[in-house]
């Protein structure tokens, strides 16, 4: 994630201690085990709508019991409380769908573990939204994909949109934080204006603009995507929209995910513009250290797989059901998990010969697999030019 209120405004939002810190120096398999990642659980492939860009191809047609079920799930979070795993994430499907989630919400929390709903906002009734307040989730996030009846298209489902909305009018009434979550293609990018003003007249905290990843079902969305040159102009009407927030007197968190090439993109223009600001612009960004799939990030899948993230579906390194996280996680001879680990090295293409290597980290690998079909080619996502990253 890249945080462009925090990069321009210096808008401290609840993840930068995370975000922003010394790298744990303890190499995993060592008995530190190295940093702790967010956990992504996708506790149900089971959803109500059917979203053009689902990583989990969920649907609505599965009706036996969840493969982890509550006992199982309980043991699985104990493992990540032992392990001191800081966040666990809630998605899906529709993480709603199951009947145990407070259940499970309140008995993360109760081990020290942060929790955070990830929702098509939907199903959040009053009710529901006391429910979320009641037992502490740190933020909502409720997915939309733009505007009426473009979003209910992107869901497949006709008054997805007013239905989500209402769902996020719950939340925010209660002084529940609501994180809006927005995947980008040109389907909906010049609505990213539209998405702005809906944020601030809603009272919403936080807004996540998603780079597209070709897995699942986004896959068939690839023609979908954004060029180059709009992805740039992209960014730009991002920050002038997160500035006039500011300069306005109503701050939102703003992040970008998914393409760490964001943020190199930024420093390089305030190096024209304010260059005592792009000196902390960077050392920020080398805080980050870039793309952390398989380092800061780890996904479950619901039938207890363990990814290097959410995208990772088709790659597991263990299973919680036969191992517990913390063992899957550290095992050094795990060979995707080493080679993600120690990237640089094999990287190809451009990535290996950019200059801000270490900024972006390589950007997200499984993006490259998707396009040419090799874990350590250069990201097709990257949308600097060879003179930008010392290339020409």
């Amino acid at each position: 994630m890249i945080s462009i209120s925090r990069l321009l405004c210096d808008r401290i939002g609840p993840g930068d201690a995370l975000r922003y810190h010394a790298q744990d120096p303890s190499p995993f398999g060592s008995p530190q085990g190295g940093p702790r990642p967010i956990v992504v659980w996708n506790c149900t492939r089971r959803c109500n709508l059917s979203c053009l860009h689902c990583y989990a191809n969920a649907n609505n047609s599965r009706s036996l019991p969840e493969t982890m079920n509550t006992e199982a799930a309980k043991a699985f979070i104990s493992d990540l409380a032992r392990f001191r795993v800081p966040v666990l994430l809630f998605s899906g499907g529709e993480p709603l769908l199951r009947g145990d989630i407070f259940e499970l919400a309140g008995f993360a929390r109760g081990k020290g573990i942060r929790i955070v709903l990830s929702t098509n906002g939907t199903l959040i009734t009053e009710a529901v939204a006391e429910k979320i307040r009641q037992v502490g989730f740190a933020e909502v996030g409720i997915s939309l994909d733009g505007i009426a009846e473009n979003n209910d298209r992107f869901r497949g489902q006709a008054g997805a949109y007013q239905a989500a909305l209402r769902g996020i009018r719950h939340c925010v009434a209660r002084g529940q934080r609501v994180s809006l979550r927005l995947t980008m293609t040109r389907h909906n990018y010049r609505e990213i204006p539209a998405i702005f003003r809906l944020a601030e007249q809603e009272n919403i905290d936080r807004v996540c603009f998603y780079h597209l990843v070709y897995v699942g079902r986004a896959d068939s969305l690839r023609r979908a995507d954004l060029s180059h040159r709009e992805i740039r102009a992209v960014l730009d009407t991002i920050c002038q929209h997160t500035l006039d927030l500011y300069r306005r007197g109503f701050p939102k968190e703003i992040l970008t995910v998914d393409n760490h090439a964001d943020g190199v993109y930024l420093y390089l223009k305030l190096k024209g513009q304010d260059p005592e600001r792009a000196h902390r612009v960077l050392s920020l960004l080398t805080m980050n250290g870039g793309n952390s799939s398989g380092i800061r990030i780890a996904a479950v899948d619901d039938q207890g797989n363990v990814h290097p993230d959410q995208f990772w579906w088709h790659y597991s390194l263990g299973n919680v059901l036969e191992r517990p996280f913390g063992e899957i996680w550290t095992d050094a001879s795990e060979p995707l998990l080493r080679g993600l680990r120690q990237r640089k090295k094999l990287l190809k293409g451009r990535c290996a010969r950019c200059r801000y290597l270490d900024l972006c980290n390589g950007n997200l690998r499984v993006r490259a697999e998707a396009v040419f079909g090799d874990i350590w080619a250069e990201d097709p996502a990257c949308y600097l030019t060879d003179e930008e990253i010392g290339l020409a």
